[in-house]
């Protein structure tokens, strides 16, 4: 009933494309989860722009920001479909879809924001983008989703002993929800949009972001206990309905691929200069943001985490070329 739900409500926004995109002979429907404005839909509206204009106007990408075409587990299900045609994700919701997404979501796989660049832009994030390809889609580029930390309603946690019995959210990742239970904590898997009420109802006691999601969701006005425990460095991925991307010619393709690789830098400086932002309006709204926190703890609490889901010859062999990666 959901995805019938969804499905009703992109076909409704497909019919509200701008005079500009419907001149376009070609019109690629994006979606992403986050408001007008965030460094992620801003970047594939540059990409949109550089494809019009490599394109000579005939093709075009219209962007559907705030979940306008449903919250990503739907939305990864209508690109599969080829009711949506480009999409901008977490990894964390394709774990449980490819495997080889996983390795990507550990906890304390990445070192630093760096490191997982320097992943990424390799061969490793390569191979990992042609996975997507099993499963009725292609992987386009990797974008930024920060750090990740937890924040609740009830106290700081300033230790692994803080986190006992916490209610916290997590993305529909069996990898986030045993990562929460590992440190004592309960997994709630939902969706982003039903975070706010749950926390300020009590469903929840907080959940985990990086400092432009905890800002814009408003999330710090009813979890006023940030700590940067920094425990996932999950990259986004944009990728393309391959219905899609089959109907369109190999040129098209090659412009499409050029222009979601090009919009990444971009990408890159907007999340930067977003992170520095949302900080210090989170900040000088009175958050208590905890940042000294022994996190040796919480990476030995991992170890049972990485025996349950790097299983496989190949889950092993990405963690040690990641955990190689200078």
């Amino acid at each position: 009933m959901t995805l019938i739900k969804t499905l009703t409500g992109a076909l409704l926004a497909s019919a509200a494309f701008t005079s500009a995109a419907q001149a376009c002979e070609i019109t690629l429907r994006s979606s992403d989860t986050h408001p007008e404005g965030y460094p992620t839909v801003a970047a594939v509206e540059h990409m949109g722009e550089l494809l019009q204009e490599r394109s000579d106007g005939r093709i075009c990408v219209e962007v559907f920001a705030s979940a306008q075409l449903g919250e990503e587990k739907d939305t990864i299900e209508q690109t599969q479909l080829g009711v949506i045609d480009l999409n901008r994700v977490s990894l964390g919701p394709f774990n449980n879809i490819i495997e080889e997404t996983k390795v990507f979501s550990l906890p304390y796989i990445f070192r630093s924001t760096d490191h997982m660049h320097d992943v990424v832009d390799s061969d490793i994030g390569q191979d990992i983008l042609d996975e997507f390809q099993n499963h009725n889609l292609v992987g386009l580029a990797y974008f930024d989703g920060g750090s990740r930390s937890f924040y609740n309603s009830q106290k700081p946690i300033k230790s692994i002993e803080d986190v006992e019995g916490l209610k916290f959210r997590v993305m529909q990742s069996d990898v986030f929800v045993d990562m929460v239970d590992a440190l004592g904590g309960n997994a709630t898997p939902m969706p982003y949009g039903e975070v706010y009420s749950s926390i300020q109802t009590g469903v929840i006691d907080g959940a985990e972001n990086n400092w432009p999601s905890y800002e814009s969701s408003g999330h710090y006005e009813v979890a006023g206990y940030y700590t940067l425990d920094q425990h996932l460095i999950v990259p986004e991925v944009l990728v393309m309905s391959k219905s899609s991307w089959d109907n369109l010619s190999e040129d098209d393709q090659a412009l499409v691929q050029q222009a979601a690789r090009d919009s990444m830098p971009v990408m890159r400086e907007l999340w930067a200069e977003r992170e520095a932002a949302s900080e210090a309006q989170v900040l000088a709204a009175g958050v208590e943001v905890i940042r000294d926190i022994d996190k040796t703890p919480f990476i030995e609490a991992m170890v049972p985490v990485y025996e349950r889901h790097v299983t496989s010859d190949k889950l092993k062999d990405l963690v040690t070329r990641i955990q190689a990666v200078e």
